[in-house]
């Protein structure tokens, strides 16, 4: 294929992590055009790809049949030449405490292309810096539901940082064209939910986790309920030590959620309110999405048909580089944004009508 039909994407645009490589890629290969990202990751400490990076690359590749130039460790450019996305079953491996979600975040708009495709993931389920798979469980397949999407995730074994270990089972399925959304305001708060888990540690530390935050989040004046999880004596000893907690909100229009992690001398109650504080601040807001989905959403919405409206809580920096991103890959979408980092915003996008 002629280099002058290669979308040219700069890594460095942004945040400058991975988040511009897993967007370029998962909208190339919707797209069945071939894309070169340069620049990757060169202002961090360790620049270019590392493992979990060449995983979502390999991933990403696997399910369009498609094949990558560039791809090594420490690679700053990679050059993708995507196929068509199939579906079927998948094995990816990422060989460290990766985050599974944030592979998943790369493969997903492929799996939806595909029309319907499992994923079977290995690595970290709950490590800092990425959405926990709980969140992906409870918060974003209600959401990705609202466009048409059917995202069922089967959690086998949970896994922290460091160890890593833990696997998931993802189905997505397109259910028709997606639809256009609108998910601006959240309305009032029906319910506040969680999850309180700790895996190789006494159980109290979830059942503490648990408390901290239902005790914060009772002055929404709604129904709490936060489920505990313990696996004190994991058979396997290479998992865990850890813990994690996520509170979700069911609100009139919306799902919003909040997340924390323990650590080694961080108290299981602080843990519990960390993640409570998180939602408590995004739905003061009044929008309809929280810092995570703010990000996540966008995609779908540009790859829809028709003129969506989203509201986040916050314009992360994750959520401009994503709209800068597409604004390169897919100009077909129009998208228009008001507000300013840090701070709610709303995005209005007319959709290309691809998927």
């Amino acid at each position: 294929m002629s280099e002058l039909n290669v979308i040219e994407v700069d890594g460095s645009v942004g945040e400058g992590g991975g988040q511009v490589l897993r967007t370029a890629l998962a909208v190339a290969a919707v797209l069945e055009r071939p894309v070169r990202v340069y620049n990757i990751r060169v202002k961090r400490q360790r620049p270019g790809l590392q493992r979990q990076h060449m995983t979502s690359v390999k991933a990403v590749a696997e399910i369009s049949r498609g094949k990558v130039e560039g791809l090594s460790l420490g690679s700053t450019e990679v050059t993708f030449y995507p196929g068509r996305p199939t579906g079927g079953s998948y094995f990816f491996d990422i060989g460290t405490a990766g985050s599974v979600t944030l592979l998943l975040q790369a493969i997903m708009p492929v799996m939806a292309a595909a029309g319907e495709a499992t994923a079977r993931v290995r690595g970290g389920t709950d490590v800092p810096k990425a959405p926990p798979i709980d969140y992906y469980r409870f918060v974003l397949a209600p959401l990705l539901a609202k466009f048409n999407i059917s995202l069922d995730i089967r959690l086998l074994r949970r896994g922290h940082y460091p160890r890593g270990g833990g696997e998931v089972v993802v189905t997505l399925r397109k259910e028709g064209p997606l639809r256009p959304v609108s998910l601006v305001s959240s309305g009032k708060v029906i319910r506040v939910e969680g999850l309180s888990h700790c895996v190789r540690l006494p159980a109290h530390v979830a059942q503490r986790q648990a408390s901290a935050a239902a005790e914060l989040l009772k002055r929404l004046g709604s129904p709490v309920n936060i489920m505990t999880e313990s696996y004190e004596s994991a058979k396997d000893p290479h998992l865990g030590p850890g813990s994690g907690i996520l509170v979700w909100a069911v609100t009139e229009s919306s799902v919003l959620g909040g997340d924390a992690l323990g650590e080694r001398g961080k108290p299981a109650e602080e843990v519990g309110r960390e993640a409570a504080r998180s939602l408590l601040e995004d739905l003061s807001t009044g929008m309809a999405l929280d810092r995570h989905a703010s990000d996540m959403l966008l995609i779908y919405a540009a790859l829809a048909g028709g003129t969506s409206e989203l509201g986040g809580a916050s314009l992360t920096l994750h959520a401009r580089t994503v709209i800068d991103v597409l604004r390169t890959v897919l100009p077909e979408a129009s998208i228009s944004l008001s507000g300013d980092l840090n701070r709610p915003f709303t995005a209005r996008i007319k959709g290309a009508s691809i998927l």
